[in-house]
């Protein structure tokens, strides 16, 4: 059986399938889950970043009417818990490690009841001696946070000699003294980046209800299973004791994988008999989330005098605070450290990427986790040298930059290369050779390639007798707009008009496993899913038609919804709506297909992304005012070109808050940007001119051919504006943000 190549709903601008219930205010989130006798619970947060605990009294606290139930870490099992290291408590139980770790929680009748009995709760703490700057707490004087890593499950790493350190993981290529001995000269420069938070609009917020030996979870949280899975080691009990339910997220940007406040909420209702939610407010948020890890990126790099990148030794120290809890992969590190030598064709090599404990906030994930920071030390330091060799950024990019059949700096080799034609249209459509028209402009570039994530996904297509086909996905939908494109997928496969196909969100009871969202995946692995689902429920319906029109069903094609059979004669035809009535009927029942992908390893496959910014700086004030940023990307087939292009913006905007305006400060362990007011999110008068370039390349994984984009837009942003600042004004700033206070500084302090 052959389906006609012109796509009917691939390549459409489709409005999201969640839409309308979102946007009218039908659409439930987790706060919005209303359960008979729910109880509203809170956590008690420890005011200093390290102390031991000497005693808590909550019997003030009890003895408040209208509370149900009050926990403390001795209230509880002495287990820790984290989404890869188990190394955090639920409840501080000896110690607090960072301001704003819980002490206790409580469970009330409303929020207002639950705060005051909070403020009844008395704490002793006894200070101690505490660290929070990276580089010193590997110091042999600093206090050590925890004593004995290794002993953590789910530790993974040799442990370290250096103090606080709990993750080193290292990657090599060539021989980094011989390369350095090869080269003509040689270039260090050190680059500093904030903690971000992700911005999202709703906050961490779960809830608990324990119902008949079953205990039911609604959780903002992308990755349902291994909420279940995370849960069930906390509490101990069968992974199938638990239900995962999935409410609408509002946002993720990597932040919603932690369980956060679940596992209290299920104390909390064991205790009081009564199903209790929690809702984080943004000042819990702001203190005590899980937000983008500071680093501290070193680079010493040997070059030719011709310019070519010849060793290239890289370290990336990474502040991820109090806990490692938050840190989802295998070496509990964080991955953008081993892209921290670019996207160049580099035959020496050395990459090192240590993770540290300090007495701060706890980091976790952000959109591409550790990339936008590696990124922009990449390409600022590339920059630097271009500029030092005398070459054109440009020239030194494209003597450089990866090609067909290369290498990455980790030994990967690529396929599909499209890295110089991405630099050159980024170029052509920016105007990179044209003269600037007035003082203080500049224009920056920056290169960065990512590759496409792969895991396990499942879902079930089921068709009604009257041909409406609805999908089934255990994958939340974040704000991505992936429902739509499942639907898409569906849609095209079956010839179905949109409003034909379903897609709904089931619990974990509905299927055996699935990865989450996250790691630019989603459309690659529940995209093929929901395509080889399609297929196979085509199948069927063919046998059903083929029956009807006396043909095999390999004799058919599917074309304008109607299964055709052409042969001697005048082609004869069935629609899919009858097919799927006489199907249904010999089945006894609505057709029901579920279908787990796997999708394998997808090494060497990469996409590119080449932004240009313009910017003007006012060397009276140092304001640096972003004007324009082009972004190229290297993409495949595009199933949706409004989310497509709705990523590549959103990605931009979201990391120009990180180039210039945002920054977690943290001063002794403390989050002093504890308002939203105070945390400069870009709002739409810092938005620039945005322009995109597409280099289309069908060769990708996804259904269809296509490429992951949601994590590419938001890595060159923060270096293409530092480049610029440059080229504007001749300072160079190392550390983000870049702000007018840094760049007056720098003006000022130049001979």
């Amino acid at each position: 059986m052959t389906t006609s190549p012109a796509y009917t709903a691939i390549g459409k601008p489709i409005g999201q399938i969640e839409g309308p219930a979102k946007v009218s205010g039908k659409g439930a989130y987790t706060a919005d889950v209303a359960l008979p006798g729910v109880l509203w619970g809170k956590a008690l947060r420890s005011p200093f970043p390290h102390a031991r605990i000497v005693s808590v009294d909550t019997s003030r606290a009890r003895a408040l009417m209208g509370v149900h139930g009050v926990i403390t870490g001795r209230d509880l099992p002495d287990v820790l818990y984290g989404r890869r290291m188990r190394d955090m408590p639920l409840l501080a139980r000896d110690r607090v490690r960072f301001v704003g770790e819980k002490v206790a929680a409580v469970a009330a009748e409303t929020p207002e009841i639950a705060a005051e009995a909070l403020r009844l709760i008395e704490v002793e703490y006894q200070e101690l001696p505490a660290v929070f700057d990276p580089q010193e707490a590997m110091g042999p004087g600093a206090p050590r946070l925890h004593d004995d890593v290794s002993a953590y499950p789910g530790h993974r790493e040799p442990v370290s000699d250096l103090t606080n350190v709990f993750s080193v993981v290292r990657r090599t290529k060539g021989d980094l003294e011989q390369g350095f001995r090869e080269s003509d000269l040689v270039f260090e420069h050190t680059f500093t980046t904030p903690a971000q938070h992700q911005g999202y609009l709703e906050p961490h917020a779960a809830l608990v209800d324990i119902q008949q030996g079953r205990i039911h979870v609604w959780v903002s949280n992308k990755s349902p299973y291994a909420v279940r899975e995370q849960l069930a080691q906390v509490l101990g009990v069968p992974e199938e004791q638990i239900v995962v339910h999935l409410p609408h997220v509002g946002g993720d940007f990597g932040g919603k994988g932690a369980l956060m406040d679940a596992p209290l909420c299920y104390y909390l209702a064991r205790a009081s008999g009564r199903p209790v939610k929690m809702v984080m407010t943004y000042l819990e948020e702001l203190m005590a989330g899980n937000p983008r890890n500071t680093g501290v990126i070193t680079f010493k790099t040997g070059v030719k005098r011709d310019g070519r990148l010849w060793a290239w030794q890289a370290r990336c120290v990474w502040n991820t605070g109090a806990y490692g809890a938050f840190l989802p992969i295998p070496t509990v590190n964080v991955a953008g450290g081993m892209q921290s030598a670019g996207s160049y064709r580099i035959p020496h090599v050395e990459i090192e990427s240590l993770c540290i404990y300090t007495n701060c906030v706890p980091r976790g994930h952000m959109r591409s986790p550790g990339a936008p920071q590696v990124c922009f030390a990449v390409e600022s330091h590339v920059d630097m040298m271009a500029r030092a060799l005398g070459m054109d950024p440009l020239a030194f990019r494209l003597m450089n930059v990866l090609e067909e059949g290369d290498t990455t700096p980790t030994g990967e080799a690529l396929r599909d290369v499209h890295a110089k034609e991405t630099l050159q249209a980024a170029a052509a459509a920016s105007g990179w050779d044209t003269p600037k028209q007035r003082p203080h402009h500049g224009r920056g570039m920056a290169l960065y390639d990512r590759h496409v994530g792969s895991g396990l996904s499942t879902v079930t297509l089921t068709m009604a007798e009257d041909g409406r086909a609805t999908l089934t996905t255990v994958a939340p939908d974040t704000g991505t707009g992936s429902h739509t494109i499942l639907q898409q997928i569906v849609a095209e496969e079956l010839h179905l008009p949109l409003s034909q196909v379903g897609v709904t969100v089931g619990t974990t009871d509905a299927a055996p496993f699935d990865a989450g969202v996250g790691g630019s995946r989603t459309t690659h692995i529940t995209g093929q899913a929901a395509y080889r689902a399609s297929q196979e429920l085509k199948g069927l319906l063919a046998a059903a038609a083929a029956q009807v029109l006396g043909v095999a069903a390999d004799a058919l094609r599917l074309e304008q919804g109607s299964f055709v059979a052409t042969g001697s004669g005048a082609a004869r035809s069935l629609p899919v709506a009858e097919a799927a009535r006489l199907a249904t009927r010999a089945a006894g029942g609505p057709l029901r297909v579920q279908i787990t992908h796997d999708g394998g390893s997808t090494a060497g496959i990469t996409s590119f992304c080449v932004q240009v910014a313009d910017v003007q700086v006012d060397p009276e004030t140092g304001q640096v005012t972003v004007e324009r940023i082009v972004s190229a990307h290297d993409v495949g087939t595009i199933i949706n070109p409004l989310g497509h292009q709705g990523q590549i913006e959103g990605g931009i905007i979201q990391s120009l808050g990180f180039a210039t305006s945002e920054e977690l400060v943290i001063e002794e362990g403390r989050v002093t940007t504890l308002h939203l007011g105070e945390y400069k999110l870009p709002v739409m008068k810092d938005i620039p001119e945005l322009v995109t370039v597409l280099v289309q390349h069908p060769e990708g994984p996804v259904p269809y051919a296509g490429k992951a984009i949601g994590e590419v837009s938001n890595c060159p942003v923060a270096a293409a504006i530092a480049n610029a600042v440059e080229d504007a004004v001749g300072v160079r700033i190392t550390d983000l943000p870049i702000t007018a206070e840094k760049v007056y500084r720098a003006l000022r302090a130049k001979p």
